[in-house]
């Protein structure tokens, strides 16, 4: 694996969620000492436009219109970072950062997504009661939504539905009542059942041999801290019990940037307001630290 040079990329929005929270991620993994533990090369902010915690009468999306003005200046950041040889380190947010970090690298080439989340974030509008864009967004980078949002740029689908793979979601449940879409059957799945019958480390290499198939430039994973099961990881807003155990998640990970083909990572939806012990917190820079290939170091 060559040499990479980590870049931080700090995308502190909460545009796609009507609650408050996950804004704070960068500051509270920074200030644990993520970027010096993964000796990071420099930082960016890419500041969040205010909400107008409306949903867009025409697409049926909270901040609809916020998101889609947003997502490019994202993309933006994340170009600057690639043509600098860098390898980005994004720390969101809510899942809707995914927009702008795909459309970044849509602008470049065919790249492939590495959806590591507890949930498919596959609703369509007329199923999300709230409107929340962070349970769409792998919907909407695969070209399935309203254009808005779903054909930013004009580049729609930023990830073609086969060249993405949806890992460790365990929110079946959700889905049915609320009536969400299936996945496309071009999207492969690997559900929580499926990770476990096949164990980690497998289903692991098997999702990350799809995505290096010759057509694609390369892959960009995309790590929801709900993916880790609720008891080491309470500090999320909509908590599902029996997720991938900090040991499974790490060895995910590993395998996943283990190929030089993996081009960038993101982290989302952890919310510091809700880790008064930085417990949550110090677990994810571990692993992040860990997966990364960086020094160790004891952050406690």
């Amino acid at each position: 694996m060559r040499h990479r040079r980590h870049f931080i990329v700090e995308a502190p929005s909460s545009l796609g969620l009507t609650t408050e929270g996950v804004e704070g991620l960068p500051a509270s993994l920074l200030a644990l000492g993520l970027a010096e533990r993964i000796e990071a090369a420099r930082s960016v902010r890419v500041p969040v436009l205010p909400k107008s915690n409306a949903i867009d009468p025409a697409t049926g999306i909270l901040n609809a219109h916020e998101i889609a003005a947003w997502s490019p200046r994202l993309a933006a950041a994340m170009d600057d970072v690639l043509a600098d040889g860098g390898f980005p380190v994004v720390l969101g947010g809510d899942c809707t950062i995914l927009l702008g970090t795909m459309l970044g690298l849509r602008r470049r080439g065919r790249y492939g997504l590495l959806f590591i989340d507890g949930n498919a974030d596959f609703f369509q509008p007329e199923a999300e009661p709230k409107g929340e864009g962070a349970s769409m967004d792998l919907a909407l980078v695969t070209g399935s939504g309203p254009p808005l949002l779903a054909d930013l740029d004009g580049l729609g689908p930023l990830v073609r539905p086969e060249d993405a793979v949806a890992f460790g979601f365990r929110d079946h449940e959700d889905q049915r009542e609320a009536g969400s879409q299936p996945l496309p059957a071009e999207l492969i799945a690997f559900d929580i059942h499926r990770v476990r019958r096949l164990g980690a480390e497998q289903a692991a290499r098997l999702a990350v041999d799809h995505l290096r198939r010759p057509e694609l430039d390369g892959y960009f994973i995309h790590l929801d801290a709900d993916a880790l099961d609720d008891a080491v990881m309470p500090a999320v807003d909509f908590r599902i019990p029996r997720g991938l155990s900090a040991d499974e998640l790490a060895t995910v990970l590993k395998v996943a940037l283990e190929s030089d083909e993996a081009i960038g990572l993101e982290v989302t939806i952890y919310n510091p307001t809700l880790d008064d012990s930085a417990k949550a917190g110090r677990l994810l820079v571990d692993m992040l630290a860990d997966a990364l290939g960086a020094r160790r170091h004891d952050n406690r």
